[in-house]
């Protein structure tokens, strides 16, 4: 029923205004979250906050939790978009485009630290186990062994010891 509605909408939207394909297709899903969770702030008898929308004083965030700690959006099997409500196993810059942010923007805006995964935690455990599994936490360690080992041999040799970009085993280029 919600999908439907929401279908309704975006045609009325697209007579009015041309639309690409990657629009219809991000307004269809922008119309179907807001629906969704308006729908399910007036099953919780809440009054629910749209991005961008409102007076202060007349809407509430339907899901306070996650704005107040914006680390409970990552959870085990998904990770739910702070902009939009949607939920994901990783979300992508692509999906944050049709919110006009990069993916640095987005965790400025929501206060993750730059180097955060912005994936699910089982997805993230995936990703680490085949690193693993692939040898690249003993080459950097024996990449940063050797980096501490050229350390000591300045500064014995009485030279300061050299700062400067440095690049990591299996890496092309400068970093």
């Amino acid at each position: 029923m919600l999908l439907e509605f929401a279908v309704d909408l975006v045609k009325a939207q697209m007579a009015v205004k041309k639309m690409t394909a990657e629009e219809m297709e991000g307004s269809l899903f922008r119309v179907y979250n807001a629906l969704y969770r308006i729908r399910r702030a007036e099953e919780e008898g809440k009054p629910v906050h749209l991005p961008g929308g409102g007076s202060e004083g007349s809407f509430v965030q339907a899901d306070a939790s996650l704005s107040a700690d914006p680390q409970r959006s990552i959870q085990e099997d998904r990770v739910t978009c702070l902009e939009c409500g949607a939920e994901f196993r990783q979300i992508t810059a692509n999906h944050l485009k049709t919110h006009q942010l990069t993916p640095k923007e987005y965790k400025r805006k929501w206060g993750f630290p730059l180097k955060q995964a912005l994936a699910a935690k089982v997805l993230t455990k995936l990703r680490s186990r085949s690193a693993k599994k692939r040898g690249l936490p003993v080459e950097l360690q024996e990449y940063l062994e050797a980096q501490r080992e050229r350390k000591r041999a300045q500064v014995e040799g009485g030279e300061a010891p050299k700062t400067g970009s440095r690049r990591l085993p299996g890496r092309k280029g400068a970093v």
